[in-house]
């Protein structure tokens, strides 16, 4: 909600290698109270689990058109190869946000071989930093170790968590999506979280995608990363499929 600036978690999509799943999850019990909200038009039952070979129109609209000029740069900007081309991989790490809707797209950390977990973001609300941090920017080198800090007076989210250098130059923030895993883990334990610059994507890039973070965590067997009821799939692949 661009006023309130409450979020919800509203549905979880999937790819088995042959079809891709559309399902809505409880967060969007919560969203359905805000104002001006309504279930996505091309999934009007929240009991029903969508498939189809071809991603969704919702999704693929996120995705630029390869036939575009500035794809390489686009690809390029994300830290990719030209190889990493599938849309579910280029979704999460471009977080499918658009201009037109306030819909963004996140995935589970991805767990590596080691045993630690990884995640890519871009930082948030960089345009709000002061000159000196947006200066700053431009100085990032990669694998250039950056800061977790509660901002507990933030007067839209106390659970914030800013991002700052080694300098102490804020640079934004985390996503909110995963501030509360995030906090969880540092409570545990406050060296089980690293957070590094991936890719500096200078002017004129957009504020939203000029630094583009990797985080790097070790977590116990026994923790999930999104495990609120909010994440959870209202209905279950073992109920019947509507296609798309």
């Amino acid at each position: 909600n661009p006023e309130t600036r409450r979020w919800f978690p509203i549905g979880q999509l999937t790819f088995d290698g042959e079809n891709y799943c559309f399902v809505y999850t409880h967060g969007v019990k919560q969203a359905q109270f805000e104002p001006n909200f309504r279930l996505l038009h091309s999934y009007p039952k929240l009991d029903r689990i969508y498939t189809s070979p071809e991603i969704f129109p919702l999704f693929a609209n996120r995705l630029m058109r390869t036939s575009r000029s500035d794809y390489r740069d686009y690809i390029e900007s994300l830290n990719f190869s030209p190889g990493e081309t599938h849309p579910m991989t280029i979704l999460a790490r471009s977080e499918g946000r658009k201009a037109t809707d306030t819909f963004e797209v996140f995935s589970n950390p991805e767990r590596k071989e080691d045993g630690t977990y990884e995640i890519h973001f871009f930082t948030r609300g960089l345009r709000y930093m002061p000159e000196a941090s947006i200066e700053k920017v431009n100085q990032l080198q990669p694998q250039e170790i950056l800061y977790l800090m509660h901002d507990i007076q933030n007067t839209f989210d106390s659970h914030a968590l800013l991002l700052r250098s080694k300098q102490s130059h804020n640079l934004g923030y985390c996503p909110r999506y995963l501030t509360a895993d995030i906090t969880q883990l540092l409570q545990l334990n406050p060296k089980s979280i690293v957070v590094e610059v991936e890719k500096v994507n200078p002017a004129p890039n957009p504020m939203q995608f000029r630094i583009l973070c990797k985080m790097k965590m070790k977590v116990e067997d026994d923790f999930n990363f999104f495990s609120g009821k909010e994440y959870q799939p209202i209905v279950h692949s073992s109920l019947s499929l509507v296609s798309d």
